[in-house]
């Protein structure tokens, strides 16, 4: 996957304290009408034939600072695959068929590997099992004052539970860019960062 130099940087960390809107503004990146076709008719809401957690760009930027994933291949399947996951929607063979799409149809950056594909099923099963509150129906754009930690705990992201699954990326892909930086803890106070 390639990504621009400043977006593949971007790691938004496990920080509390920070506010959604704070975060937001430090995430480098372009707007949507670099997504391609093939990306907006499977994963965004306004297409007729979208997978059950589609979402806009802003719901799923705002994902990733949840989730505290960057932007390389890994965490782009692990944010699709909680999102889609939490949708509490997601059938067996719809997500089959968004891997296959995503290996096979997919261009460039937004390619998945045979490890993107199998992070993404951790993801989804993470979300299933966590009854992770379905993030496509969050209304984004008003939650932007309110802190990581609040919006973690409302949405039933258990950090806990977040950082062993990182934990275990880390040990599965000991040499992945994306496992490497994933957070080790979570920041309580602003100046931590």
């Amino acid at each position: 996957m390639s990504v621009p130099t400043l977006l593949a940087q971007w790691n938004p960390g496990l920080n509390n304290a920070m506010t959604l809107r704070a975060a937001y503004e430090q995430m480098p990146g372009d707007d949507a009408s670099v997504i391609p076709w093939y990306v907006r008719l499977f994963e965004n809401p306004a297409s007729l034939v979208a997978l059950p957690g589609a979402i806009d760009l802003f719901g799923h930027d705002c994902i990733h600072i949840l989730l505290g994933r960057g932007t390389l291949s890994p965490d782009e399947a692990f944010v699709l695959g909680v999102t889609m996951g939490a949708s509490g929607k997601l059938a067996a063979w719809q997500q089959q068929l968004f891997t296959t799409i995503a290996r096979y149809l997919y261009g460039s950056m937004f390619k998945f590997s045979r490890t993107d594909r199998l992070v993404f099923d951790m993801a989804v099963d993470f979300a299933k099992n966590a009854r992770i509150r379905p993030l496509d129906s969050v209304p984004w754009q008003e939650q932007q004052d309110r802190t990581l930690g609040e919006l973690r705990a409302s949405m039933n992201i258990d950090i806990d539970k977040l950082i062993i699954l990182y934990e275990a990326e880390r040990t599965l892909w000991p040499t992945s860019p994306a496992a490497k930086r994933l957070p080790r803890e979570v920041l309580h106070n602003p100046d931590d960062r």
